[in-house]
């Protein structure tokens, strides 16, 4: 399965970090104390993932936050009374599809159309190990939600939601609308899993290489918080955070010395 050069160059800015976040995760994979396997990562990443991640260097976040949703999203799927609906906004070239055991769960992958079909190009046959993976194309900016239900997502079932490494390339408004239109989406039981990076982090000189890199590529950071609570307590959610510099040093992969990074949340509706 070839990486195709053509297909990647049309990806804009933000949606090539996808192809980066698969480069972290095969670097992860190769390790002998890896917190994940991801086989199909690197052929996800292709060239022009491995380009960007030489470029970023170590990126800590990547591997735990990672770890740290894969483990959620098969404890939430495997309870007796578990969503059988998983919706991954922006999935990127996430291959949790192909990796986790979700024998009973429809996964939804909605992301722009031209890097849903380079991703389609990259994977070929390879058998997925959910129940049914659904690709939708659509862009997050815009209406995404008629594309999501057209494709057979039902709002009136609970639902799993995973959001992850987004919001920080949004403006604040547009996370708000996206909370907003995700509440309106989720019946009572539904579980969201999101990250959101720290505001603290667009003031500290130990992570400005990593920005600038991203702003010269044209996918900048936009948005960060350290008190994400009140966003889904407001909407009717009830949230648990972990920083990642908490889960990172439980997992072994955050310096002491580290900034606090982010908070990865998970909230129930």
């Amino acid at each position: 399965m070839p990486d195709s050069t053509a297909d990647a160059d049309r990806l804009d800015p933000v949606a090539s970090t996808a192809r980066m976040t698969a480069a972290l995760r095969a670097r992860e994979s190769a390790r002998p104390d890896r917190l994940f396997d991801d086989p199909l990562a690197a052929v996800l990443a292709g060239d022009t993932g491995r380009m960007l991640a030489d470029r970023a260097g170590e990126v800590d976040a990547i591997p735990v936050r990672t770890r740290y949703f894969d483990d959620l999203l098969l404890t939430v799927t495997g309870a007796p009374d578990a969503p059988r609906q998983l919706v991954m906004l922006a999935a990127g070239m996430d291959s949790r599809a192909y990796r986790l055991p979700l024998p009973a769960t429809v996964l939804y992958e909605v992301d722009r159309p031209d890097l849903l079909r380079l991703k389609e190009s990259l994977l070929g046959d390879a058998p997925p190990r959910c129940a049914r993976r659904v690709p939708v194309g659509a862009d997050l900016a815009a209406d995404w939600a008629n594309p999501l239900m057209t494709a057979g997502f039902r709002p009136g079932e609970p639902t799993c939601w995973l959001v992850e490494g987004l919001t920080q390339y949004l403006e604040e408004r547009d996370v708000l609308r996206l909370l907003d239109r995700i509440t309106e989406l989720s019946a009572p039981g539904s579980h969201l899993l999101t990250d959101f990076v720290a505001g603290s982090l667009f003031h500290d000189a130990s992570v400005r290489p990593m920005l600038s890199l991203l702003e010269r590529s044209g996918a900048g950071w936009r948005y960060g918080t350290d008190e994400p609570g009140p966003l889904f307590t407001e909407r009717g959610w009830r949230p648990e955070t972990a920083s990642y510099a908490a889960v990172g040093q439980a997992l072994g992969r955050w310096p002491r010395n580290a900034p606090r990074g982010g908070e990865l949340v998970h909230a129930v509706r």
